[in-house]
């Protein structure tokens, strides 16, 4: 079994990728660094990767890879200090290429959405990889992150992991809040959805100087400040985090209009003197538009630390790009940690279409409550407007028998013709303005029940349009398959296993030149 595990350990070592590759391998790397005569063959070591898979050793493998990178790595006495380690936590996935649908996410290289697996990967702040976890495609980093945190301080029989740095995608105020009640400190970048300007921070402090290039012009400058995060899950509260701002002066962004200049946009022959161009005029000279205004780009690193210096905290978050991201570029790609093993699959909710199949079913439960009260609406505006006409007819009967009956009065009476006609003028204009309030309350019931009727109509034919989208959602829906990963985490500890291999002879190595080569001499 040794044998057998030095085989799977070391196959990326004599160059081959995968256990079907040992098919054609007849060199002797392999068999020497297996302690045998000739290199195991490609069924037998299928067949134990199989075995390996069957029994989950995936688990122990993942745990032993964790107390050994920490064993191998840990920081000598005088190393230690009072200072807190950092460590790197990054999202990595890997497509596969299948003819069954399977969970998809983002490739960041290609920045293709593709079926893939997808890998949580811990580093050290020596860039060193700790441990790697396999998970289906489309978990989001937010979910590995505390996940894989725990695993190690379990596995390695840690305390916690006290300082992390995460990159973007790992932005959520719900898990900054979930962790800095754990008692850690996570480093990281605001999205730029979630700020505007330097007007978003509050208590932004003097810039000073943070890079310069070679011939000694400042190209960035930080400052500190603060930032609340809005919790969604907690209306009206915040999380405050401290937020080291850099100013990239080489990098210039439109600027963000303000709200005047947003209702008033400027046309293009105006000037910024507020006059226009003459350009009906024959001897007008077009000139180039005005540049739009322009300002340095933010880059705005925040921390759930009490207390952070602004330098120090871009330094701790940048070093992540050489300790982290160059760790996996230069070390566990070339090592095959993008090569998949095992398609294995078990049949799932397809995720994707139950995201759309939710989201309308929940807009035709909202419709049909809409429905219902449009028209219990409607048919109540109905009802008054049948009894506001006939309180109108009614009133309108009233005050023109009224009306008659003070004519034939005055009649009797005798009174001059001209009178008469003046006096039922009058009394006939105020009955008249009566009416016409009656008669407005009258269609303003009458429009509301219009208005109502045209509401229930939309809605009702919503309805048949949501349902033919969930009928035609269930026929166009492809049976979603998960990919078995154990036989992939296996080949990913040995990968991982192999890289802290790679460095700790490049490491001792380069002790060793050190302490050979006399002090002020080049190696």
């Amino acid at each position: 079994m040794r044998r057998q595990l030095l085989t799977l350990l070391f196959l990326e070592a004599v160059g081959l990728r995968r256990t079907w590759d040992l098919r054609g391998y007849t060199g002797q790397a392999l068999a020497l660094l297996t302690d045998r005569h000739r290199a195991y063959g490609y069924r037998h070591i299928e067949r134990f990767l199989a075995e390996l898979a069957s029994v989950g050793a995936d688990v122990p493998l993942t745990e032993a890879l964790a107390c050994w990178t920490a064993s191998l790595w840990e920081p000598q006495p005088q190393q230690r200090g009072n200072v807190v380690p950092i460590f790197y936590v990054d999202g990595h996935r890997k497509p596969v290429y299948a003819d069954a649908l399977i969970p998809r996410g983002l490739i960041g290289r290609t920045g293709k959405v593709l079926g893939c697996r997808a890998l949580v990967v811990l580093h050290d702040q020596e860039g060193h990889p700790l441990l790697v976890t396999t998970h289906r495609g489309d978990q989001h980093l937010t979910i590995g992150l505390p996940a894989i945190l725990t695993h190690y301080e379990q596995a390695a029989a840690m305390a916690h992991l006290k300082r992390v740095v995460v990159d973007r995608e790992g932005m959520s105020a719900e898990l900054l809040a979930e962790l800095a009640s754990e008692g850690r400190t996570v480093v990281t970048v605001l999205r730029t959805d979630q700020y505007t300007g330097v007007e978003s921070f509050r208590d932004v402090g003097e810039f000073i100087p943070l890079q310069a290039d070679r011939h000694g012009n400042m190209v960035r400058e930080v400052a500190l400040a603060c930032f609340g995060l809005s919790l969604p899950e907690q209306p009206g509260q915040e999380l405050e985090v401290r937020v080291a701002l850099i100013r990239d002066l080489r990098r210039l962004v439109p600027k963000v209009p303000s709200s005047e200049e947003e209702d008033r946009p400027l046309r293009w022959d105006e000037k910024p003197d507020g006059t226009h161009e003459y350009w009906l005029d024959e001897n007008w000279q077009a000139t180039p538009l005005p540049a739009p205004p322009m300002e340095p780009k933010l880059i705005p690193i925040v921390t759930t630390a009490a207390e952070a210096d602004a330098v120090e905290l871009v330094q701790t978050y940048t070093r992540r790009w050489p300790a982290q991201e160059n760790v996996i570029r230069d070390w566990l790609i070339p090592l095959g940690i993008d090569t998949n093993h095992g398609y294995a699959k078990t049949a799932i909710a397809n995720s994707e279409m139950t995201k759309k199949r939710e989201a309308l079913q929940k807009r035709l439960d909202n419709v049909k409550r809409w429905t219902d009260g449009a028209r219990k609406r409607m048919h109540n505006a109905s009802k008054l407007y049948r009894k506001r006409c006939q309180q109108t007819k009614e009133r309108a009967d009233a005050l023109y028998r009224i009306l008659n009956d003070h004519q034939r009065e005055m009649e009797r009476q005798g009174v001059e013709h001209w009178l008469l006609c003046k006096t039922i003028k009058e009394e006939k204009a105020v009955a008249d303005a009566e009416i016409e309030e009656y008669q407005q309350r009258q269609w303003k019931a009458y429009h509301t029940s219009d208005k109502e009727f045209a509401k229930c109509e939309k809605y009702c034919r919503e309805q048949r349009e949501l349902l033919r989208a969930l009928e035609d959602l269930q026929q166009q829906e492809r049976e979603m398959y998960e990919l078995e990963n154990h036989k992939d985490q296996v080949m990913t500890v040995c990968k991982v296993a192999l890289a802290n291999l790679g460095m700790w002879v490049r490491d001792v190595r380069r002790v060793g030149a050190e302490e050979i080569l006399p002090k002020g001499k080049g190696g």
